[in-house]
């Protein structure tokens, strides 16, 4: 009975080992660096020394509108329409809203308000289902209103 030869471990076998174990790691870095660059939606300012500057007025400003005492509530209605209840903002307030997609899809959105009455405004058009943030301004005068939320 004729046996078996057996053949060792060659270099061709350590060549393969190799090429095989780093090409799996640069696949998954390629497939995360891929995941993290398409979820970013551009520069959150364009310079951050000049940003830094204008940080004790951007406090002020905050402070300037909680000062205001100015309450609001967003949510999205049965027909894809923003509804923004108010508490405390004067009669002719003006209302706007910038919208953008957290993630995924690059979409932005303005949005203008009519008033319902009664401290409520109904967005001038309808936004798509979904995950939003919304910047939410409202106007009254000199006097003015900030906040953003999720939608």
């Amino acid at each position: 009975m004729a046996s078996k030869t057996r053949k060792g471990f060659t270099g061709r076998h350590m060549t393969a080992v190799l090429v095989v174990g780093f090409g799996i790691v640069a696949a998954v870095n390629f497939t995360m660096a891929s995941f993290a660059t398409g979820g970013f939606h551009g520069v959150v300012v364009e310079n951050s020394y000049v940003a830094s500057q204008k940080y004790n007025d951007w406090l002020a400003q905050a402070e300037a509108s909680k000062a205001l005492g100015w309450e609001a509530e967003m949510m999205r209605d049965e027909a894809g329409f923003v509804v923004v209840t108010t508490n405390g903002v004067p009669e002719g307030a003006q209302v706007t809203a910038e919208l953008r997609r957290p993630i995924g899809e690059h979409e932005y959105a303005n949005l203008g308000f009519t008033s319902q009455g009664d401290g409520t405004f109904r967005s001038t058009k309808p936004v798509s289902d979904g995950r939003w943030t919304a910047r939410l301004f409202i106007e009254s005068g000199a006097q003015k209103w900030a906040k953003e939320n999720e939608l």
